[in-house]
Order: structure tokens, then C-alpha cells, then sequence
């Protein structure tokens, strides 16, 4: 068995096909000694998606004035709930976290979270942003089952040139710029890409439209919009009156005062 230390804090991307929570072993080539925030990659066996490991510290200190000290630290206080256990609180290494986030997958990358001597395949919920600087003060880690479905946000990202739309003087407006998801964690799409290369003006391209992949479905009314091709803004005669009428007030208005004073 390979010794977790709550000191020694590394990222590892390796292949797991165990269950949720299972005993933690030396598969993955045993410490590297590389020190806080050593990755490496170990090659995958079969179709399994890697996901990322990440150490944490069981048992750490409670309230505000010890989560500035882990911060301080550079760490980043958590909880880890879900499947029925009872909630631990545990801390990370904030470069780690953000390494295992800053990837292809985002904040929905699969981190297997090592604590205790036990592995529990998670992904971050609920992170917590400090308002100003945007570093992560917080994060709730969810354990979830390969074979389990779950929620997720993904980025909806358009695609190609709206040609008519551009012609017409029209706006490409997107209506929907994440889409809530549902999907086995293996199947949650980076983004789910929309080509609005065939939209015209009045033109709509709704939920039912998208193309996703299989496994993945979508928590919205298929009639919801996610971009549509907006007209120009045609001017009315009795607007361009009225701004016509404005100038000529104004200008009579102050005809007038001047002819007061003068008086």
C-alpha cells in the first residue's frame, strides 16, 4: 500500500476502473518525489477515461480564521459529500486544484480525490470565488459512479458565419451561452458546439436542434431558443419625426431665452 501523507500534495493522471470509493495502491508507479504539484501521465488501458488524482488532507481545522491559514498555506478548504457518506471536510493544494480545472474538460473534469487511504472518483460542485482577485476560496467535491448519470453545465459555442444574417445587417444573438446537461461523467461533452452558418434573419435555432452526443441529454424545453438571427433596427417615420422635432425645439427654446434677456 502506498503511504498518503496529508503533507504530501501531487496531481496524476491516471486510468481507475474502480468503483466510487475503493482502496488506494501503488498502480500508479508509487511517489514520484517530484514534490507538490508533480504530474504525470500513466497510459491508459482501454476506452476507461483518465481522470485526474488529487491529494487532500483529511481533518482540517473549522471556521473562517483557519480557512485564511490553508489560504494562506496556498491551500483550498473543501467538503467531500455524496453516495450516502457522511460529509468530511478535507483541503488541497490550490495549484493542483487549478491545474485539474484549468484542462479540456473545466470544471467538469473527473478528479479522483485521494484521502484516508481510499480514492473516490468526484467532480468539483460549488466553487466559491473570492469577489475581486476570482481565485477559488472553497470547493464541495461530489462523489459520483462511472455508471451513474449526472447534472452538469456546458458551454454552448457557435460556430461558422451567419453569411445572410451579415448581409442583411442583421445581429447574431445568442440566447444561450451554457446548457445544463445530464450525462454518465465519461460522457459530458468540453462544450456542445452550434454551426450558425445556415441561420438567416428570423431565423431561430432551438434545443431540438443541437447535435449531442450520445449518452447526453438536456435539461431545457426542446423550443428553447439558443440563438436566433435578428433583424436591423428599421426606424419608424414617427421616431425619425420626433428626433427631427427635438433639434427645432431646443434651438426655439433657446431663441426664446435669448430674446428674454435681450429684453
Amino acid at each position: 500500500m502506498e503511504p498518503t501523507s496529508a503533507r504530501t500534495l501531487r496531481l496524476t493522471a491516471v486510468v481507475q476502473r474502480e468503483p466510487a470509493s475503493f482502496e488506494a495502491g501503488s498502480r500508479d508507479g508509487g511517489d514520484t518525489g517530484d514534490g507538490a504539484g508533480a504530474m504525470r501521465q500513466v497510459a491508459p488501458e482501454g476506452d476507461f477515461m483518465p481522470e485526474i488524482v488529487l491529494e487532500a488532507e483529511v481533518g482540517r481545522p473549522l471556521g473562517s480564521r483557519a480557512s485564511r491559514r490553508l489560504r494562506a498555506e496556498g491551500k483550498i478548504p473543501g467538503i467531500l459529500y455524496g453516495h450516502g457518506a457522511e460529509p468530511v471536510s478535507v483541503a488541497v493544494a490550490g495549484r493542483d486544484l487549478r491545474a485539474a480545472l484549468s484542462g479540456e474538460a473545466g470544471t467538469n473534469a473527473l478528479l479522483a480525490l485521494r484521502a484516508e487511504g481510499k480514492t473516490y472518483l468526484t467532480v468539483a460542485r460549488e466553487l466559491q470565488r473570492h469577489p475581486v482577485r476570482g481565485t477559488v476560496t472553497h470547493v464541495d467535491f461530489q462523489i459520483v459512479g462511472r455508471d451513474e448519470v449526472i447534472a452538469a453545465d456546458v458551454a454552448v459555442v457557435l460556430t461558422g458565419e451567419a453569411i445572410e444574417v451579415h448581409h442583411g445587417d442583421g445581429l447574431v444573438d445568442q440566447q444561450l451561452f451554457t446548457l445544463p446537461v445530464r450525462a454518465k461523467p465519461a460522457d459530458i461533452p468540453t462544450q456542445v458546439e452550434v454551426d450558425v452558418s445556415a441561420l438567416t434573419i428570423g431565423g431561430v435555432i432551438r434545443v431540438s436542434d443541437l447535435d449531442l452526443p450520445k449518452g447526453v441529454s438536456v435539461d431545457l424545453d426542446d423550443e428553447v431558443p439558443v440563438v436566433t438571427g435578428v433583424p436591423p433596427r428599421v426606424q419608424t417615420g414617427a421616431e425619425g419625426g420626433a428626433e427631427a422635432e427635438a433639434p427645432a425645439a431646443r434651438e426655439g427654446e433657446s431663441a426664446a431665452s435669448t430674446g428674454t434677456h435681450e429684453g
